[in-house]
């Protein structure tokens, strides 16, 4: 009789408790597919965006009949609430068998669950780009980049396309093994380049088959989903083939005249500790390659692309730095603070067309509940940037590259993330809870420094065709960049002047003083 009673009160709390929590709504589902049929192979963060104007700030998708749930947030305080506010639960990590697993078995941290193994990651990371050593070792490093920067467009002006990832993936060079890219054709970055073009096309949602939500996926032909696994494999071992010699050399190096300030002898200096093996050095330091390259370059590119189809704001913004320094002083970082307008183009680069649209997708670590809606563990729980950034009631106007939104957002990027107050934050760029992106104060300053000297020193326009007309430059969010995980700009042709034969003189002057006092230590 007891017992009787027991499972009756049991059932009419369970009953309670299924009243008062309910599902995250989201589009209809088929039968046994969910709603996989929906999910495009490319640009899915413009179908997110679609749907959270029918289903809201926060929807879900399912996959398969028995699959977890994709929730998908679109709303800055819901975002803020579930990935900072309540990162304990929803910093994990989804499956991802073809990148994760196929092509770095583990040891990628992109796609490391939330334990120990990331922690320890993070933290090597974290260590070498925290705001005081940025200021402290890094800066001379990116001003000395950036003036090679503003040389090789006065030597190289046919190789526009090249720069920013050759100056983008030096500074990351420099801090993860002590060595550099000096040209723009130089071979490690090429290859990096088109290496990571395959990886982030396979690791966007969408672009191989649901097998972590389908298992069964898994022993359908390859062929049927673009030969997934074998591009999968392939990925690993040509990175692989980059990594290694990276790495041995870097180790050559340390044996012939000892330690450096690079990760890599960070991680040798504490081997007994870290017992890491070489394929996780390769991956640890590979991430930082690939994450601290990409973004940067293709932000600048970004760049580029607003001075010239915005004019007005090159206009206002080299007015500014020609306040500020004259025509024989470069801006440097010290010169942030009485250049606020660069601070405000940096950002809106970021939030026009941010790096990595739809983010990199988290995962719920146990249940939880938000604002009575009932979210599984093993969902996989992202925040959809695009739509954020697109956000007419957050952002008026959002096609229309504006800086003056940023008025009043003059702090650095970390300050407004570190806040927790989605509505009052500058950008979600750089992501958000405990995953958030570790280089962000080395990516800012970047940012910020080559903006600021590229101000001083060109005009941006439209290069000229044979008939002298302006050729185009596509910013069709839809057609101008490349699909995939990250929000890669497709080339195009500009011109860059150099503003007076006197700015060139000093541009080349301290060229030579950078690669004399800076560069020089670096072995290439």
């Amino acid at each position: 009789m007891y017992a009787t009673i027991v499972f009756f009160v049991a059932l009419l709390v369970l009953a309670a408790w299924l009243v008062n929590v309910r599902s995250v709504r989201g589009p209809p589902t088929l039968p046994f597919l969910g709603n996989v049929h929906q999910l495009p192979r490319r640009g899915i963060h413009f179908r997110y965006f679609e749907w959270a104007k029918k289903y809201g700030g926060i929807f879900s998708l399912k996959i398969g009949s028995f699959g977890d749930s994709i929730i998908v947030l679109s709303d800055d305080k819901i975002g803020t609430t579930l990935m900072d506010k309540r990162a304990a639960v929803t910093s994990d990590r989804p499956e991802v068998y073809a990148v994760g697993q196929l092509a770095f078995r583990n040891n990628h941290l992109l796609f490391m669950k939330a334990d120990q193994r990331l922690r320890a990651r993070r933290a090597l990371i974290s260590k070498i780009a925290t705001e005081a050593r940025c200021d402290a070792d890094h800066v001379p490093l990116i001003e000395a980049e950036a003036t090679q920067f503003l040389r090789d467009i006065c030597l190289y002006p046919e190789h526009m396309m090249e720069h920013a990832p050759r100056y983008s993936n030096s500074i990351v060079m420099a801090l993860a093994f002590h060595s550099r890219t000096p040209r723009h054709d130089t071979k490690h970055m090429l290859d990096l380049e088109h290496l990571n073009n395959g990886f982030l096309e396979l690791a966007e949602i969408g672009a191989t088959p649901p097998v972590d939500w389908l298992p069964i996926l898994k022993y359908v032909p390859e062929g049927i989903f673009g030969n997934w696994k074998s591009k999968a494999l392939k990925l690993r071992k040509d990175l692989l083939d980059l990594y290694v010699p990276m790495r041995e050399k870097a180790q050559k190096r340390r044996e012939a005249v000892g330690s450096t300030p690079s990760m890599y002898d960070a991680i040798r200096d504490q081997q007994d500790k870290l017992q890491l093996s070489d394929e996780e050095i390769d991956f640890l330091l590979g991430n930082l390659l690939e994450g601290g390259t990409d973004t940067v370059a293709t932000t600048t590119l970004v760049f580029f692309q607003a001075m010239i189809n915005f004019p007005d704001v090159q206009i206002a913004a080299r007015k500014q730095v020609d306040e500020v320094c004259s025509e024989t002083e470069i801006p440097t970082w010290l010169h942030k603070d009485r250049l606020p307008i660069v601070t405000q183009i940096v950002k809106e680069c970021l939030r026009w067309r941010p790096p990595v649209p739809a983010s990199v997708p988290h995962a719920l670590s146990k249940d939880e509940t938000y604002e009575g809606m009932h979210l599984r563990k093993g969902s996989t729980i992202l925040l959809n940037i695009w739509g954020i950034h697109h956000d007419p009631a957050r952002y008026p106007d959002p096609s229309r590259f504006d800086p003056s939104r940023f008025a009043h957002h003059l702090k650095s990027a970390s300050v407004y993330a570190n806040a927790n107050d989605g509505p009052k934050r500058d950008h979600f760029a750089y992501g958000s809870g405990r995953r958030i992106c570790p280089g962000i104060h080395l990516a800012e300053r970047s940012l910020t420094i080559l903006f600021a000297k590229l101000l001083w020193g060109f005009e941006f326009s439209h290069k000229l065709d044979k008939q002298g007309k302006p050729i185009p430059i596509d910013i069709d969010p839809e057609t101008a960049y490349r699909d995939g995980f990250l929000n890669k700009v497709y080339p195009f042709e500009m011109a860059a002047n150099v503003r007076s034969e006197r700015r060139r003189e000093v541009i080349m002057e301290a060229a030579e003083k950078a690669e004399r006092e800076v560069l020089g230590s670096y072995p290439s």
